[in-house]
């Protein structure tokens, strides 16, 4: 599918990967609705790239059907879905006072990364559908941002891990699900990348997670991960996979 004059969502897209996710599709031509819990930064990213801004809570159906009302009304129904929105979390599950760690936690990051994004997609899939085929035959595109943990998920993250392999585990079956309706799903599974988040650790932190990847040995870039989720839109053969962003790291248990 051609990015150039297609409406196109971007969930959490306010800042992180969202932001630079949101950034390369207004750069391609696309007309970028920026999702976010953070009404503020996505007013501010929305006014940078000439797209509009739909603050929403993405586990709740309500508010994510009125973003994408908001963002139709802006720019016509939506042909292209990245779902990078969530949140991270790290909890053992046994506490250092020996309690069990707090089911609360795990609900909530379950309920945002896994369920949030799949709120999103089957929202955007049913008004996907019903447009009419494109000359190369789709109608739309979706993306989902797993992550590395995954697969090597490390000490205490019991919940992020299942949240992400969630993601991943339902790519296949959501593309063949939504092959009928000529709708292409895949899956980003990114390493350590320089967010905003990850800027808050110490320089030194940083360096050492950086010296152990493998190649390239620094941090990943938005901006890749940004080129690659557009590059899922633009290869029309790529469907029902989860592709690793990640310099061939494999992560330690801690």
């Amino acid at each position: 599918m051609q990015i150039q004059g297609q409406a196109a969502l971007v969930t959490g897209g306010a800042s992180g990967l969202g932001e630079a996710t949101a950034r390369e599709l207004a750069r391609l031509g696309a007309k970028v609705a920026v999702l976010d819990r953070n009404a503020e930064l996505a007013e501010k990213v929305a006014a940078d790239i000439g797209g509009v801004a739909c603050p929403c809570d993405i586990t709740d159906a309500a508010s994510v059907t009125a973003a994408l009302e908001k963002a139709a009304a802006a720019h016509g129904p939506a042909r292209i879905l990245m779902n990078v929105a969530g949140i991270g979390s790290a909890k053992r599950v046994v506490q250092r006072d020996g309690s069990a760690a707090p089911l609360e936690d795990f609900v909530r990051v379950i309920n945002i990364n896994l369920i949030g994004s799949y709120n999103v997609s089957r929202l955007f899939a049913a008004a996907c559908s019903k447009l009419p085929v494109l000359d190369n035959g789709e109608r739309g595109v979706m993306m989902f941002t797993a992550s590395v943990a995954a697969f090597d998920g490390q000490v205490g993250q019991q919940a992020y891990s299942a949240s992400k392999a969630g993601l991943a585990g339902m790519t296949l079956p959501m593309a063949r699900d939504l092959a009928q309706h000529a709708i292409r799903v895949c899956t980003v599974a990114p390493g350590l990348f320089a967010t905003p988040l990850m800027k808050e650790l110490p320089e030194a932190v940083q360096q050492s997670l950086a010296a152990s990847i493998p190649f390239p040995p620094r941090l990943g870039k938005p901006e890749e991960f940004a080129e690659l989720a557009c590059h899922i839109v633009t290869n029309g053969h790529l469907n029902g996979e989860v592709i690793r962003l990640d310099g061939a790291l494999r992560m330690a248990p801690r």
